[in-house]
């Protein structure tokens, strides 16, 4: 009997110390020493390993920490107790699963989570915003770790109007030093984070960030010890950003549920320092408001807080800022945007666009916050909304938030705890490298279709400046590399003794992509016309002349072509005379070409054959019925090319 109550002491004892642990780890919970909880729960689920509650409470500090393995190990054992299984953990679990690429069980999950009997309530939005999801990544997008990441957590890139580069980071804090020795952050065990200026250079692959240093102020660190992501005016003298709720000296400040809750300041730039830090009215102890960011106009403050009569568990808020720097009301952006989950990070683009982080929407997620954009700010009331997931690259199965961009897309920052990276938190450049392309093919004999070299070939744009020229190769092949992608060109290819030929190109918008572009040239015709004779005359006329002119001209283009001249008669006057009358015409159309720079070589004979070559009915015969038109086609000197393939 001793023995019996003994043991029930001591597992009333035991029971009564694994009530204790999980008290305990259920206050570090709600004060966010997620990583701290996790071992409690931990020691009382080996007092009591049965425990749901426990397993899911586990997985959720890991979940909230990112470290998804863990998380995953926790739900999985939790999933197999649970009975009736509750949202929050189904959503959670779905977005674990997501993220380390289990995509075939998170949908299964997904479908279980849509048979729940408040779905509806979870997913407001699906009736009034039509949900977009790209599939492929942009070739041409590089992402580019920063040099400036530390082991620690470094997050929400922002470049101000004049090119200041800023960020938050967890590095500054000296922990060895007994002042800053509670500068612990308990979420996840790391330094309170501080916000740092420096410059920052980019081009087409790279990014670099220089001469960061803490901002500089009097007073922001007095307010807050914890500070997160900024918004700067253009003018660049008003400074909005996130930091914790603190008294002096850095006590901070506590609402009923035992939780620091964050808060949104406002600072003004005084003689390089920012200073006159104002508690803004949108802000309560009772809950968070943080991620500010503007307008294009500025007179508007868009920012994420986690107060009662939201939508999910974080959501987007818009409050008008007066001329006199006072706020309006804060307005919920609705359901068309805002989700059962957590939307967070806004950033406004020049445009108007809307970016920001969600892992609400299920259908379109790679897992935990994703990067959408949004036309919701240009949209009316009654518009239907159009949200897109920024795709892959931009979006990882990890966190992917606080976006930032001034041109487009084409180049700018986001933050993610992606295991790639070099601390819990990594800011990454993204950069939109260069389209180029190239443009190239074979010049070709349009007659024999045989390809043909020393083909000079041109590139025009398409206002017809010569951006380039090259000329073909013994195998016809030209090429142009760099080539602008989606552009319009022209192309011209010439050789001497050939008609050009020219072709418009249009290029892709596929990187690297090859324009296949053939070029087809005409030879001249060198079939040389005859010259014509007066009657009974041997002198060369000046249209003849003209003839002669072109023959030259090609044997000139053509340096090894020999030809014969060969002449004529018509029908008229007495055979002997016709004949000496031929040969001064073979003479003088040779003494012709040769006056004009040819080589007497290069003629290999200029004979005169009389009448016996008449090209027509006007015979001896029929000479008196013929018309002067049909005898003077008979008056000529004819050409020959004696050596046409060496030559061609």
């Amino acid at each position: 009997m001793k023995k019996i109550i003994l043991l029930t002491f001591v597992l009333i004892c035991s029971l009564s110390v694994s009530a204790q642990k999980v008290k305990t780890a259920d206050k570090l919970y709600r004060n966010f020493a997620y990583l701290e909880a996790a071992e409690l729960y931990k020691e009382a689920l080996a007092k009591n390993d049965s425990s749901a509650h426990l397993l899911t409470r586990i997985g959720d500090c890991y979940y909230k920490n990112v470290q998804l393995n863990e998380a995953l190990k926790w739900y999985a054992k939790a999933a197999e107790k649970i009975e009736d299984v509750n949202p929050k953990f189904m959503y959670n679990y779905i977005q674990t699963l997501r993220g380390v690429g289990n995509n075939a069980l998170a949908d299964e999950w997904l479908e279980r989570f849509k048979n729940y009997t408040p779905y509806d309530s979870l997913i407001l939005n699906s009736k009034f915003t039509h949900v977009k999801g790209v599939e492929t990544a942009n070739p041409l997008l590089k992402l580019i770790n920063l040099n400036s990441n530390t082991s620690f957590s470094d997050f929400g890139g922002f470049e101000d109007a004049n090119g200041n580069f800023y960020f938050s980071s967890s590095v500054s804090t000296d922990l060895k030093s007994e002042e800053n020795s509670n500068q612990i952050y308990d979420w996840n065990e790391e330094p309170y984070l501080k916000i740092y200026q420096s410059k920052i250079s980019k081009s087409n692959d790279t990014a670099e960030v220089s001469n960061q240093e803490l901002i500089v102020s009097d007073s922001i660190s007095a307010v807050s010890n914890h500070q997160g992501t900024l918004a700067i005016t253009k003018d660049g003298k008003t400074l909005y950003y996130t930091g914790s709720n603190v008294r002096k000296k850095n006590v901070p400040v506590y609402d009923r549920k035992g939780t620091n809750n964050l808060k949104i300041y406002r600072a003004t730039l005084i003689n390089g320092k920012w200073s006159n830090l104002t508690d803004l009215s949108i802000n309560n102890k009772s809950y968070s408001t943080g991620h500010p960011t503007l307008s294009p106009d500025e007179k508007t403050l868009y920012f994420v807080s986690d107060k009662e009569g939201g939508y999910g568990q974080t959501d987007l808020y818009k409050v008008a800022i007066n001329n006199d720097g006072s706020l309006g009301v804060p307005v919920n952006l609705g359901q068309r945007i805002n989700t059962a989950g957590r939307e967070m990070f806004p950033f406004v683009a020049k445009d108007s666009t809307l970016y920001f982080s969600s892992d609400g929407y299920f259908n379109n997620n790679f897992g935990l916050l994703d990067i959408y954009k949004s036309d919701l700010l240009k949209k009316g009331i009654a518009d239907e909304v159009i949200i897109e997931n920024l795709g892959p690259i931009f979006n990882s199965g990890y966190d992917d938030f606080a976006f930032f961009t001034n041109d487009d897309e084409k180049s700018g920052y986001l933050s993610s705890n992606r295991p790639d990276g070099k601390g819990s938190d990594d800011i990454y450049a993204f950069i939109t490298e260069k389209c180029l392309q190239s443009i190239a093919g074979v010049t070709y004999d349009v007659l024999t279709n045989v390809a043909i070299s020393g083909v000079k070939v041109q590139l025009f744009d398409d206002e017809g400046n010569e951006l380039d020229v090259t000329t073909s190769s013994e195998d016809g092949i030209y090429i142009f590399e760099n080539i602008d992608c989606e552009k319009t060109y022209k192309l011209i290819g010439s050789k001497i003794r050939h008609e050009s030929d020219s072709k418009e190109v249009i290029t892709t918008n596929i990187p690297d992509d090859e324009i296949k572009a053939d070029l087809y040239l005409t030879p001249f015709d060198i079939n040389i016309n005859p010259i014509y004779f007066d009657y009974d005359k041997s002198f060369i006329r000046p249209d003849a002349a003209e003839e002669l002119d072109r023959v030259v001209q090609v044997m000139n283009d053509y340096p090894k072509m020999i030809i014969k001249i060969e002449s004529h008669t018509d029908s008229r006057g007495r055979d002997a005379y016709n004949l000496a009358l031929s040969n001064r015409r073979a003479k003088s159309t040779r003494d012709y070409i040769m006056s004009q720079g040819i080589d007497s070589s290069r003629i290999e004979s200029a004979i005169g054959y009389g009448e016996t070559q008449l090209i027509n009915r006007c015979t001896n015969e029929f000479r008196n019925i013929c018309s002067e038109e049909e005898h003077q086609l008979n008056r000529r000197s004819r050409f020959i090319i004696v050596n046409f393939d060496t030559f061609r």
